[in-house]
């Protein structure tokens, strides 16, 4: 449960905690005089300098990879990789300074996430500049890492997730698990040829390897979830398996409408462990499911019924009228649930529930 000054303050007026004490916790939670939290790890704010920090970060991270042009990739491979170590070091100065000598934890982790994101470019540099890309062949420019599969970009995506490894080593900021997701999404396609020995993937396997790889990165979200108590470094790993996992599973068109019902159950599930983890990832997914469902059963199934618009509108006034309830019992089934769960299960929640 966060608590804000005003919060402490007023239990202060109210006689719960000494002016002593009041001082000596708004010392402590402040981390010093940059007022962010001395763990590095506290609530995500979303404010103008935060706003400004994240968005700065991602252009420089998308201006060197995403967006680069072809001009860049015409650099060469030994220009690119000394441009991306160039990037790296300095990044790394800049946050390291920022993270220690300012206490700003918040830009500090995210100028060291941007040092992460150059590796598969040093990479890149490196197998352009020796020929090293296997029989999969050159797979395109910079910019074609992040846009198509291929067999190539592996050693790239090994490199960023080793990169963001050493980084949380070092700097415990959460942002940084991101980038390691994003690599191993690539990294499901991409390794699928290699396993597979083929060139190309058809649709179906593409499919299976983003569902089981999906099923795999949520595992690790859980187990992240488990161990860790100090920030919530298993958010990513959330929204990227369940990208890959729910993905998957939307992609596949059954046969039977007994299918696309279960289908329909399977986000109902996501819904219910959004409520008992509080991940909201999971309802957003879950939500989404659900909307498909019934947009398949106003299209196909009840196409040309005059009774089904009003009957899902009815059905659409029920889930509002339940979130209403959920909002005015949250405490109460809070409790009942932290009550009632086995104590394993809630240490899946995030710190900040």
């Amino acid at each position: 449960m966060p608590y804000s000054e005003r919060d402490l303050r007023g239990a202060a007026s109210a006689g719960v905690i000494s002016a002593t004490d009041l001082e000596r916790l708004l010392a402590f939670l402040s981390g010093g005089e940059a007022g962010e939290p001395a763990s590095g790890a506290g609530p995500a704010k979303f404010d103008a300098a935060h706003l400004l920090w994240y968005a700065g970060a991602l252009i420089v991270i998308g201006a060197m990879g995403l967006f680069s042009t072809v001009a860049f990739s015409q650099m060469g491979g030994g220009a690119l990789t000394a441009c991306a170590i160039a990037y790296a070091i300095g990044f790394v100065v800049a946050g390291h300074y920022l993270w220690h000598g300012k206490n700003l934890r918040t830009p500090g982790g995210l100028l060291v996430a941007v040092a992460v994101s150059m590796a598969p470019l040093a990479v890149y540099g490196i197998q352009d500049a020796l020929g090293w890309w296997g029989k999969f062949g050159k797979p395109g420019t910079v910019h074609d890492f992040y846009v198509w599969i291929k067999g190539s970009w592996v050693f790239m995506e090994i490199a960023t997730v080793v990169a963001g490894a050493v980084a949380l080593r070092y700097f415990r900021f959460p942002f940084i698990v991101a980038l390691i997701a994003v690599a191993l999404w690539f990294m499901s396609m991409d390794l699928a040829p290699w396993i597979s020995g083929v060139d190309h993937l058809d649709f179906a396997m593409r499919r299976r390897v983003s569902i089981w790889f999906g099923f795999l990165v949520l595992a690790l979200a859980w187990t992240v979830d488990y161990r860790s108590r100090n920030g919530d470094f298993a958010f990513w790993l959330h929204l990227f398996g369940l990208l890959a996992f729910w993905g998957g599973i939307t992609a596949s068109d059954s046969a039977t409408e007994l299918g696309r019902a279960v289908y329909c159950l399977f986000n109902v599930g996501l819904l219910a462990i959004a409520v008992i983890l509080m991940r909201r990832a999971y309802a957003v997914f879950g939500a989404f499911g659900v909307c498909l469902y019934l947009g398949h059963l106003a299209e196909k199934v009840f196409k040309d019924s005059l009774l089904f618009p009003f009957s899902l509108s009815l059905i659409g006034i029920a889930v509002i009228a339940a979130g209403l309830f959920y909002h005015r019992k949250e405490r109460a089934i809070t409790a009942w649930l932290s009550a009632h769960l086995p104590a394993t299960l809630l240490r899946l929640r995030p710190v900040s529930a």
